[in-house]
């Protein structure tokens, strides 16, 4: 008779491979550890709650409207801190309290404007669009001092979306020219509203290499443009 812990051995190991002949679940396919036991939209297949936890929005492409991110989303704003972290940049500049109000329609076309090139560039994330967002600030910081100075992010993305937020601001202030009753634009006032937009961009992500909560909120102000309409669900039911 075999000893009693080789014995048990055996019929743990009988145990475990008839359950897996039975389509028991297997280890999670990212850490191949835990048990998978969240399906993952992004991947197609179950994974386990930590990678989950861990991995979104990280090396996963999550929809957004999986279950499991839009629940993450609500932790986060529910202990969202209020404060710009000390390091942020642009934070040393003094934005006019009025300026906001004084150019809504401004700030609305430069908030739709990121939110449609969004929608045509799947592939933009929240950190694109405060790179070119904070790349055109200094632009515009420079122009304001009377000095041209350009520089783009280097980056594909950040950097179309640049040149396309420069074709907006050229378009307004050419049809502002055109109209001898309307002010013109100042650099100076463009530069406080793209730093404005920067810190609401900042303070709307979670700072996770593939968020689009600040992209996702900007497409939730215009929520009857069907130029943002959103894409068809990604969700696969398994």
């Amino acid at each position: 008779m075999p000893p009693l812990w080789l014995f048990k051995e055996t019929q743990r190991i009988l145990f475990s491979v008839a359950n897996a002949s039975k389509g028991t679940p297997v280890s999670c396919p990212i850490c191949e550890k835990r048990k998978a036991a969240r399906f993952c939209p992004a991947r197609g297949e179950k994974i386990c709650a930590v990678c989950c936890g861990t991995e979104r929005e990280v090396t996963i492409d999550c929809p957004s409207d999986c279950s499991y991110l839009v629940s993450a989303h609500r932790y986060e704003d529910e202990h969202r801190c209020s404060s710009l972290p000390s390091d942020t940049p642009l934070l040393d500049e003094k934005i006019p309290q009025d300026i906001v109000y004084t150019h809504q329609q401004l700030m609305a076309a430069l908030a739709f404007s990121i939110a449609k090139f969004s929608a045509v560039q799947p592939a933009a994330v929240d950190a694109d669009v405060l790179a070119a967002i904070r790349a055109l600030a200094q632009t515009y910081k420079t122009l304001s001092s009377g000095i041209i100075y350009e520089k783009p992010p280097d980056a594909p993305v950040p950097r179309e979306l640049y040149a396309a937020l420069i074709a907006l601001i050229s378009e307004l202030k050419k049809q502002q020219a055109e109209r001898a009753s309307s002010a013109g634009l100042k650099d100076s006032e463009l530069f406080y509203l793209l730093v404005f937009l920067y810190r609401m961009g900042f303070v709307r992500t979670n700072g996770r290499p593939r968020s689009r909560r600040f992209i996702e909120f900007l497409r939730g102000q215009f929520p009857q443009s069907p130029e943002l309409k959103r894409e068809e669900s990604r969700i696969i039911v398994p």
